[in-house]
């Protein structure tokens, strides 16, 4: 059964107004490992929630990056460096600032019948910063940035026939999200991270269990 997966990440001796830099760090990591077009992923999406998370959010914007006519424009406002401060000005210890963007992951396309035709496709994820009053001191549990991956279908794909190309690509998969984890802790200045899924269960377990299973 498909699981969310998230990466959180804490931070030593941290202040509030270390928090868009290290968002804008963790961001380029992406751009080493496996972004779109090779530079700072394009923020997608951004959600700004106050108090908890059961609250409505303050602010959301939705990037038309794709939209004719909107393109150029869109993607200037959408660089990190503009969208992230611009979130979060002015900046609250209780908000949480949420940002989505894509990176890519080889994913199997269905054709009827036929065997899945396999290509590097974008992955949505997301990058949250937590201000330190967030959700009764949600960071001490999630982290100051806490990553959501989404579903960990690309790095199982129990969907899908295991034979010896779709374990490659899942293999590669999990490389590049173990090259991320290393990235982050080398470029970030972090203390503590923890890679972990909403059911609890290991990743490392079920792909262990998972690449078992090859035809």
């Amino acid at each position: 059964m498909a699981d969310q997966l998230f990466l959180s990440l804490w931070y030593p001796d941290f202040r509030s107004a270390a928090l868009a830099p290290a968002l804008l760090g963790v961001l380029r990591q992406f751009a080493l490992i496996g972004s779109v077009t090779g530079d700072t992923p394009l923020i997608r999406a951004v959600t700004v929630y106050p108090l908890a998370w059961s609250e409505t959010p303050v602010y959301t914007r939705i990037y038309d990056i794709d939209k004719p006519g909107l393109g150029d424009i869109e993607t200037e406002q959408a660089q990190p460096h503009v969208a992230v401060p611009a979130a979060m000005e002015p900046q609250h210890d209780d908000f949480a600032y949420e940002f989505e963007a894509e990176w890519l992951l080889w994913q199997p396309q269905l054709q009827g019948g036929l065997d899945p035709v396999w290509r590097r496709a974008p992955a949505r994820f997301s990058v949250v910063g937590l201000g330190p009053e967030f959700d009764e001191q949600a960071y001490e549990t999630n982290g100051q940035i806490r990553i959501g991956f989404g579903i960990d279908t690309p790095f199982l794909q129990e969907e899908v026939d295991l034979d010896a190309q779709a374990s490659a690509h899942v293999r590669e998969n999990v490389a590049q999200l173990v090259l991320l984890v290393h990235s982050i802790e080398k470029n970030c200045g972090i203390s503590t991270r923890l890679l972990w899924s909403e059911s609890g269960e290991s990743l490392a377990e079920k792909l262990i269990a998972r690449l078992q299973q090859v035809n």
